[in-house]
């Protein structure tokens, strides 16, 4: 190839470079004086109508139960106060001593059988009675005869067989110093102050316990030899000592009752006059009968000993009940217990029981006599309770009549110091 030849071919490449490329074939040309427009675009379609749809129905809420909010919690408790101090323990006096409200048969009594006993006798209170009366009244008694030891009164005291006994003469519990006499156990033997409201007054005047010389409506009740296991230092510190007849009572219907069972019985107690009778006919209010002469009537009366033996033998509760006949003899009186026996049982093994208890357990509170006796025979027996077994009788093996005697002054003065000395022995 020549020169010239490169020379074109090169020009012929440049050229060929430089041509646009091929693109879509160009339209026809348009007719002369005529401007070509581009097409115009087409109309947009027009727009649909909108239908306007009803709101939709609010969706029906689902039914539920009314839950009602909890209620808010409680406020947290207040913390608890801290606890008390313990209780200080009372001092325990080192011996048992006594002091008497009251300086009338019974607590005149006691106090003889405190001197017998060995018991210490501190203060006596009495607002009736002057000191020097008062020596007089112990030292003479026209049942049970002249104290044997010595009684005067020195120095504002009385002093019996060398022991010197304060003397008081308040007219109410609460007026009574007993802390200055050391806080003794408290005899309360007026026959006036019988409620465990009446009696504490002794306590809140220094008493340490209190035993009350008549049925309470209120205060725990004991019988010696029945039912005085039954004592609780913790929460008694006042008591009574029951009735006379309920003494001479109880224990008689222990033995019986646990060894034959009783279903039911009557007592009768043929009693001897006291204080609250009349020597002569006069007004009584609650008892028209109880106003007659003392001396020359056998007067019928009521009593509580019966069913009060409910009350120191549950068992027996509402199986007794009984009356008295208050007689012209000054002291020693006699219980009559009539009853049905639950078991079939001769006479004879009755007073084998009675003889066995009166040797064993119920020694010194309950006795036993075949003797041929009256009721004299008993001043100043010291029992609460004599089965006079040749005086009972049977009507068959299951219906019985049985007698017990009991001095109703000196026997049940000799169980109120019983009761004092037994209390005393339970303190810790």
């Amino acid at each position: 190839m020549s020169k010239r030849d490169i020379v074109l071919t090169n020009v012929t490449v440049v050229q060929l470079l430089r041509q646009p490329c091929p693109g879509p074939s160009p339209p026809p040309p348009s007719p002369p004086n005529t401007v070509t427009r581009a097409p115009p675009p087409p109309p947009p379609p027009p727009p649909e109508p909108k239908i306007e749809e009803p709101p939709p129905e609010p969706l029906p809420e689902p039914v539920r139960d009314e839950v009602k909010p909890p209620p808010p919690p409680p406020p947290p408790p207040p913390p608890p106060p801290p606890p008390p101090p313990p209780p200080k323990k009372a001092s325990i006096p080192k011996e048992l001593t006594v002091g008497i409200n009251g300086f009338g048969r019974i607590g005149r009594l006691v106090l003889r059988a405190c001197m017998e006993k060995g018991v210490k006798v501190v203060a006596v209170n009495d607002p009736f009675i002057d000191p020097e009366y008062m020596v007089y009244m112990f030292k003479y008694d026209s049942t049970h005869g002249r104290y044997k030891g010595n009684v005067d009164y020195k120095n504002g005291q009385l002093v019996v067989d060398n022991q010197e006994i304060t003397v008081y003469q308040c007219k109410a519990p609460k007026e009574i110093p007993w802390r200055n006499v050391g806080s003794p156990y408290v005899v309360e033997s007026t026959g006036v102050y019988l409620s465990l409201e009446a009696t504490s007054d002794h306590i809140s005047a220094g008493a340490q316990r209190v035993v009350i010389c008549a049925p309470s409506p209120d205060a725990p009740m004991f019988v010696m030899g029945v039912n005085e296991n039954d004592y609780n230092p913790n929460s008694m510190n006042i008591v009574s000592n029951a009735s006379c007849t309920t003494n001479c009572l109880a224990p008689l219907a222990k033995v019986i009752h646990e060894q034959f069972g009783i279903v039911e019985g009557l007592m009768t107690t043929v009693h001897s006059y006291t204080a609250t009778q009349k020597t002569v006919d006069g007004p009584s209010r609650k008892a028209w009968r109880d106003g007659r002469g003392a001396h020359q009537n056998i007067i019928p009366a009521s009593t509580g000993a019966a069913k009060a033996v409910g009350s120191v033998i549950p068992a027996l509760k509402g199986k007794l009940t009984g009356m008295a006949f208050r007689v012209p003899t000054p002291d020693v009186s006699v219980v009559d217990l009539t009853c049905r026996l639950a078991r079939p049982t001769p006479y004879s093994a009755i007073k084998e029981a009675m003889k066995t208890a009166a040797k064993g357990p119920m020694a010194g509170i309950l006795a036993y006599t075949e003797d041929e006796v009256v009721s004299t025979d008993f001043t100043g027996d010291t029992h609460s309770s004599i089965f006079d077994a040749k005086a009972g009788i049977a009507l068959n093996d299951t219906f019985v009549k049985l007698i017990s005697w009991y001095d109703n002054e000196y026997g049940y003065s000799n169980r109120v110091v019983d009761l004092l000395r037994y209390m005393f022995s339970r303190e810790k």
